[in-house]
């Protein structure tokens, strides 16, 4: 596989953290250019981060001089990651994206345009023909591909088995989500010690519009989005990583016995499995027995963060089935999501 160089738009930010730390020793992906504001721009990056990960802070970026998020700034890229705030997101990634250099976004601000994919690699990989549509440069080489939410991330993984063989009517999901989801520094303690927080504002539209998106068909140069209905709820939980959603779920073909719904997950095929891309996970998707299952403490990191869990499958009283899902908000759900996007679209060609 090539090896690209790619820069890191909102370096400075959680989700870029989580970029860097996760690019860290990466087969196909070096980080050679870092942008951030105008505050940090200038200065070494090990000057201008105040460094939140877990593990010690890259010393292949340490010295890196951060520059502001301008195209001029990224020309020796192949490619940039976003992890821009929505506030400054929307002209920033236009403005690369017009200038040639491809963006893949953890922002919302492009999640639905017409023709930018909404993308979930093993959900929808087909969705990347869309990047063929855009008109952000004249020659097609500048384009913006988006990862979703991170609560629609684990909800359409755990929808896409059961919408394969039994077709989704509707839903109700309610999402319980941990205090890394709002980045850094996030909620604050007085509000969410021993307490739970039952609005994330925002939150809900998302989840509620992403999933009929990334379950959609692509027709011309559009999406057309499934018609099933979402009811979401969104709450705010102590936990520190991994959002854990409750779902009750109406199928057009509901399965003859609970056996049968377990088959439609651990008999369903990755469509990128023989893709061996390094940030899939080997089993996208795993079925806990154990009715405990999953913990966000427990199982979060499985998979270097990028499994989906399922558990307490069951039978409903109301609904058809009833189950708890959960994936890493910050890996799965943000930067591990955009960075397993990116290795899809180089494995198909789209970098050039």
């Amino acid at each position: 596989m090539h090896s690209y160089q790619i820069g890191v738009l909102g370096a400075t930010g959680a989700v870029g953290q989580k970029f860097i730390r996760l690019l860290e020793d990466h087969p196909w992906f070096t980080a050679t250019k870092l942008g951030a504001s105008k505050r940090s721009a200038g200065k070494k990056y090990k000057h201008a981060v105040h460094w939140v990960e877990k593990t010690e802070l890259p010393a292949e970026v340490a010295d890196i001089e951060v520059s502001e998020c301008q195209s001029a700034e990224f020309q020796d890229v192949d490619f940039v990651f976003s992890g821009l705030d929505s506030s400054v997101a929307g002209d920033i990634e236009k403005e690369f994206a017009e200038a040639g250099i491809p963006v893949i976004s953890n922002a919302k601000n492009y999640r639905m345009h017409d023709q930018v994919p909404l993308l979930v690699p093993e959900v929808n990989p087909e969705h990347a023909e869309l990047i063929k549509k855009q008109t952000f440069s004249s020659d097609g080489s500048g384009w913006i591909v988006t990862n979703p939410n991170c609560v629609s991330v684990p909800l359409s993984m755990s929808l896409k088995p059961l919408d394969d063989a039994f077709g989704i009517d509707s839903l109700v999901v309610t999402s319980m989500q941990s205090v890394s989801g709002a980045g850094y520094p996030g909620v604050p303690s007085l509000d969410i010690v021993a307490n739970v927080v039952p609005y994330i504002g925002g939150e809900e539209d998302k989840v509620e519009t992403e999933s009929t998106k990334l379950l959609g068909q692509v027709k011309g140069d559009t999406t057309e989005f499934r018609d099933f209905t979402i009811q979401a709820t969104a709450v705010r939980v102590p936990t520190i990583e991994g959002h854990l959603l409750s779902v009750a779920i109406k199928l057009k073909n509901p399965p003859a016995d609970i056996e049968e719904a377990r088959e439609a997950f651990t008999d369903w095929d990755n469509p990128i499995a023989d893709l061996d891309l390094p940030s899939s996970p080997k089993q996208p998707i795993r079925l806990y027995e154990e009715n405990r299952y999953p913990q966000p403490r427990l199982h979060a990191d499985r998979e270097g963060g990028m499994q989906t869990a399922i558990g307490r499958l069951r039978k409903g009283n109301l609904m058809d089935l009833g189950y708890v899902t959960m994936a890493h908000n910050t890996i799965r759900g943000a930067a591990g999501g955009a960075i397993l996007n990116a290795e899809l679209l180089a494995a198909k060609g789209y970098f050039g």
